[in-house]
């Protein structure tokens, strides 16, 4: 797919042209001499960090052990392609594995590490913030996590190629791994390996992705029981991009493709009500403002962008003002867009007055720019205020509390994967299709969807709009789950809505795993 945008999630994406100069021969040099044999590079080595540890988890005691280290993976001749570092926790004292399920996690990009959901969302360790999630101590500390799902499943925090300490293999083409089907493909080989290694085939199995990470977890549900045969029980998609006809913006802000403006609308409410710049009667209630902006963003909304330059004087000013109360815009702004509200223009409009520019993957976190005037923020604040208190967390955590020691860059959200490789051109990526597919051919997978309301780099009401048009069996439509949340992208930073997730967690892993 060719992309005319930064992708819609956590990552920055990064282009940066190499140069080289023509290398010309010194006078008077032997074009004609052989150049030197250099030896053959090393191929990866295997190593790994094992330590104990423990843990209370609802009023109880818990012990485990850490793997930190490496897995080499292969091609089918038996040479070496990629190095992936991973970390695990598996509890100790376990009669009987088959019983226990274990659940392999990462998150996206791409070109990201497994940072926040390992320290954030799941492991055993997470940084300490306040009950907002805002703001951290610097350097940040690490705590037990109290909403740790250890004691409902063992964890596997994956780092693709090239993230993390994943690396090619010496001589081995970087890009054969990075791109859309390529890193199901790697990821796939990686998880079959390590329950080979570990003898946990017979395990309830489990995938959680966040971001760019729940499109790889929907191709993975397909490919792992394509390839392998492997049927997963479960897949959680925190901060759900799979349709990217819904989310990818036209140039222009005008012909092209509208349904993005009609998914981030709900959104856009959302902020504009945190905010505090909705209306009075709006700002009484957030969840009855969502439903509002919801029901006009389906209906009145799509139906205006739909009739195009069709769209009566009239009508069209009818609309701009219903977008403004949901917005907290001016109703000459949005008239000025054409009815159309880009996402950086909203980010920088909405408090504009105030010089501040808002988050895009948590619209709760603000920031300055040195141009108020201009189009869009210079920096996202929700990126910054998060990535240096996750950086300098897992640089720390793994090295002293695992034991895994390595000079080379922790590459946590990395620029060296791209571009990134979508396959077929002039059509958008629907990893919709896998999802569909996968739980039709296997009718025991379960989903669980959850979203932040304050997140637009997955809006959450995607998600809905995205299911309801997956063309699911009735039979199985009940066993996709759907939850928001009250914070943004990362919505387990926030206190109380990690609490939720946890509780939600709980029961889906009941109802995926029911019978084992």
């Amino acid at each position: 797919m060719k992309r005319t945008r930064p992708l819609p999630v956590l990552a920055l994406l990064f282009s940066m042209p190499v140069f080289a100069a023509a290398v010309q021969p010194t006078p008077g040099e032997d074009k004609a001499k052989p150049a030197s044999a250099e030896p053959a590079p090393s191929p990866p080595v295997e190593k790994k960090s094992v330590t104990s540890h423990s843990i209370v988890l609802s009023g109880q005691k818990l012990s485990y052990t850490a793997t930190a280290g490496t897995l080499v993976l292969r091609d089918d001749a038996g040479k070496a392609k990629a190095s992936i570092f991973s970390v695990s926790y598996v509890k100790d004292g376990v009669s009987d594995p088959a019983r226990r399920p274990v659940t392999f996690c990462f998150n996206g990009g791409p070109g990201a590490a497994s940072l926040w959901v390992h320290l954030g969302a799941f492991g055993p360790r997470r940084i300490e913030t306040d009950e907002s999630g805002l703001r951290y101590a610097t350097p940040a500390r690490l705590v037990d996590n109290e909403y740790s799902i250890l004691d409902l499943t063992d964890l596997v925090f994956i780092d693709p190629v090239s993230t993390g300490w994943s690396r090619p293999a010496p001589g081995e083409d970087p890009k054969q791994f990075h791109g859309f089907e390529e890193d199901i493909e790697w990821v796939g080989e990686f998880i079959r390996l390590w329950l080979a290694r570990n003898q946990r085939f017979a395990s309830p199995k489990l995938i959680a992705g966040e971001s760019y990470g729940t499109a790889r977890a929907a191709g993975l549900a397909l490919s792992l029981l394509e390839r392998y045969g492997i049927q997963l029980n479960g897949v959680m998609l925190l901060s759900t991009v799979l349709n990217w006809q819904n989310q990818e913006f036209p140039y222009g802000n005008g012909n092209g493709n509208d349904i993005p403006f009609m998914i981030h609308l709900p959104s856009y409410t959302a902020a504009a009500w945190y905010h505090g710049r909705l209306a009075p009667d709006l700002q009484k209630d957030l969840r009855a403002a969502l439903a509002e902006s919801e029901s006009f963003a389906i209906g009145e909304y799509a139906t205006a962008l739909l009739q195009g330059d069709n769209l009566s004087e009239s009508r069209r000013r009818e609309v701009a003002a219903k977008l403004a109360r949901l917005t907290g815009l001016s109703a000459e702004f949005v008239e000025r867009a054409n009815l159309r509200i880009e996402l950086y223009r909203f980010l920088k409009e909405l408090r504009r007055s105030d010089g501040l520019t808002i988050g895009r993957i948590d619209a709760r976190f603000t920031g300055r720019d040195l141009d108020s005037a201009g189009e869009s923020p210079e920096f996202d604040p929700s990126i910054v205020g998060l990535d240096g208190p996750y950086a300098g967390a897992i640089n720390d955590y793994l090295r002293r509390e695992l034991g895994y020691q390595e000079d080379a860059v922790y590459e946590r959200l990395t620029r060296k994967v791209h571009p990134w490789s979508w396959g077929s051109d002039n059509e958008y990526v629907n990893v919709a299709e896998k999802l569909r597919l996968a739980m039709t051919k296997n009718p025991a997978l379960h989903v669980l969807i959850s979203s932040g309301l304050y997140d637009f780099a997955t809006p959450y009401f995607d998600a809905f709009f995205t299911v309801a048009h997956m063309g699911l069996p009735p039979e199985l439509r009940a066993q996709v789950k759907i939850e928001t949340y009250e914070a943004g992208h990362m919505m387990y930073v926030k206190r109380s809505e990690h609490k939720k997730l946890h509780e939600d967690l709980v029961r889906f892993f009941r109802e995926a795993t029911a019978g084992r």
